[in-house]
């Protein structure tokens, strides 16, 4: 087939193909745009409706006065703060049963020494006392923790009643210690 258009005609045709093109992508564009706010219109009344609803309501909220707490709210609230004052007094006193002092023990203990308990004791009249309860292979070796115990400086005493040196073999133990 013989093609009997001339180029600028072929020219002015394919540019006249893609202003078509080009203004039907626009045109379709337009539309989609107004369709889509014409479909978001009424959501956007409806939140806007709910907002001045609830700023009316804050409003009035905010012009009432406030209810006074009864007995129970108060003695809560008492409670709580008590419990949130002795944490803190828990926390900043330097005194009380912390790692540290399971960490000396453990250091000095030796691998045939078995600890089955550490109990920790704060009196008013004798102060604070860790007791350690174990098991002892031997006598030597229940002295020597306890002379390692007596030489850390993370204790001022040592009690190891003498009653635990009858048994020979299978000692067990109970050791009464004072943090310095």
């Amino acid at each position: 087939m013989i093609n009997l258009i001339p180029k600028e005609e072929k020219k002015k045709m394919l540019m006249d193909f893609y202003v078509r093109v080009l203004s039907l992508f626009f045109v379709m564009l337009g539309t989609s745009f107004f369709f889509a706010s014409v479909l978001l219109l009424p959501s956007y009344f409806i939140s806007y409706v709910e907002e001045n609803f609830i700023n009316s309501k804050l409003k009035v909220q905010e012009s009432e006065p406030m209810p006074q707490p009864d007995q129970n709210t108060l003695a809560t609230i008492k409670d709580l703060k008590d419990k949130l004052n002795l944490i803190e007094n828990v926390k900043n006193n330097k005194n009380i049963f912390s790692k540290r002092i399971i960490n000396e023990i453990l250091l000095e203990k030796t691998p045939n020494i078995k600890i089955t308990e550490i109990f920790y004791q704060k009196d008013e009249g004798r102060g604070e006392t860790i007791n350690i309860s174990g098991i002892a292979p031997n006598r030597e070796i229940l002295l020597s923790f306890r002379r390692a115990l007596e030489d850390n400086v993370a204790f001022s005493k040592v009690d190891l009643p003498v009653s635990n040196f009858v048994k020979g073999a299978d000692i067990k133990f109970n050791l009464s210690l004072i943090p310095s």
